[in-house]
């Protein structure tokens, strides 16, 4: 039986990039995306709540992603979640569920990236390497 792990999220980059190297010398980047979703409550009332997405980039794509992501800009990811067990030094685990992005797209308009130099009008990534 066939099965699906796909996660899509269209929204802004909550501050920039971190980029590591592992200790195989695979470049890696972190980076965390907002979503808000709009409710109204039984008494009519609006509302609006904030979720924080842990996104991870890998080879290729971690480079282009150091390259060209910046806090605030507006992206197109596409991934799979992915939940990592941490064990503590007292034997205690924690988790850590992330979105390994395999495909992101720059919306924000061509005039917001003259700061990082020329780009096309439309970027998309697409991770080229399979991990």
């Amino acid at each position: 039986m066939r099965t699906v792990n796909k996660v899509i999220l269209i929204w802004n980059i909550t501050r920039d990039p971190v980029v590591k190297t592992t200790e195989s010398n695979k470049k890696v980047t972190l980076f965390t995306i907002a979503t808000n979703r709009y409710y109204k409550t039984t008494e009519g009332e609006q509302k609006s709540e904030s979720e924080f997405h842990n996104c991870v980039a890998w080879w290729n794509l971690a480079e282009r992603c150091e390259k060209f992501l910046k806090k605030w800009k507006l992206v197109y990811t596409e991934g799979r979640l992915k939940t990592r067990v941490i064990e503590k030094e007292d034997g205690t685990k924690s988790y850590k569920t992330e979105i390994v992005i395999s495909n992101l797209i720059f919306l924000n308009k061509k005039s917001d990236f003259d700061t990082l130099g020329e780009i096309d009008e439309e970027v998309e990534f697409d991770d080229e390497d399979k991990f």
